[in-house]
């Protein structure tokens, strides 16, 4: 079945995105999608929620993972927020593992969940993994629905290792060209893939792992994530929406079109 007739049966890219506040998640969306703006968002039942009323629950801490968040630039993604899940709490857990567990046994492919994003911030307050991170990873069932663990603000890792170039003499012009490769090799060797693959207890270890440095900027490229999820997708059916639905990679639609 060709992208248009696949666009045209499932209209839908249903992804579910997971992590602390403040992990960059909004921000990542919108380059994803290619826009500034704020999503808008949907209940269950396809009614759009206003913000007004959205910020008042909000306020008094309540939060609904069945509400969709689309963005007008890209309607084709369906975005489902685990906002509150980084608490820790048994409670938000057990709302997470439902709504996973519940979404993967959906009849129609639409309404699944097609796959996750697990946002794990790198800046000063974050590099260690909470209770959620231990938690999700050795007891939430995600079944087929496949991880991948996105760390972000990445570029947080620049400034000790840009410190360590200039300390062992190297040029300041040098070792801004040099920081990016040299945070990613030290990363590669550190504690938190070894947490995050190796450690004793986590039944379910995510299938891949990819960091993404300086989403805040204008020229942010998202690509490598766009890369990273088609090629993590088993199922050529939900690998060929996906690819059709992304609008900022066309020689990952060339490469898919031509391969698969």
């Amino acid at each position: 079945m060709g992208p248009s007739k696949l666009r045209e049966k499932f209209k839908r890219f249903r992804i579910l995105i997971v992590g602390r506040a403040n992990a960059g998640k909004t921000t990542i969306l919108q380059r994803v999608c290619k826009t500034r703006e704020n999503p808008e968002i949907y209940n269950s039942a396809g009614e759009k929620i206003d913000p007004a009323v959205l910020m008042a629950s909000r306020e008094r801490g309540a939060h609904d993972i069945e509400n969709e968040m689309v963005f007008r630039s890209n309607p084709g993604f369906v975005f489902h927020d685990s906002r509150g899940f980084e608490a820790g709490g048994q409670p938000e857990f057990d709302k997470v593992k439902a709504f996973i567990a519940s979404r993967s046994k959906e009849r129609s492919l639409s309404d699944r969940i097609h796959i996750i994003w697990y946002c794990i911030p790198m800046d000063e307050d974050g590099r260690s993994f909470t209770e959620a991170e231990v938690k999700f990873f050795s007891q939430c069932d995600t079944g087929s629905i496949p991880v991948i663990v996105l760390f972000t603000k990445f570029d947080a890792l620049y400034d000790d290792e840009f410190a360590e170039l200039i300390r062992k003499g190297v040029s300041r012009k040098d070792a801004e060209a040099l920081v990016p490769q040299h945070a990613k090799e030290a990363f590669a060797n550190g504690p938190q893939l070894k947490l995050l693959y190796n450690r004793k207890g986590n039944q379910r270890p995510p299938r891949c792992h990819i960091c993404l440095p300086d989403m805040d900027k204008d020229d942010a490229d998202c690509r490598p994530l766009i890369k990273c999820t088609a090629e993590t997708l088993d199922d050529d059916t939900l690998k060929q929406i996906f690819v059709s639905t992304q609008q900022i990679a066309l020689e990952i639609c060339m490469r898919y079109a031509v391969t698969e």
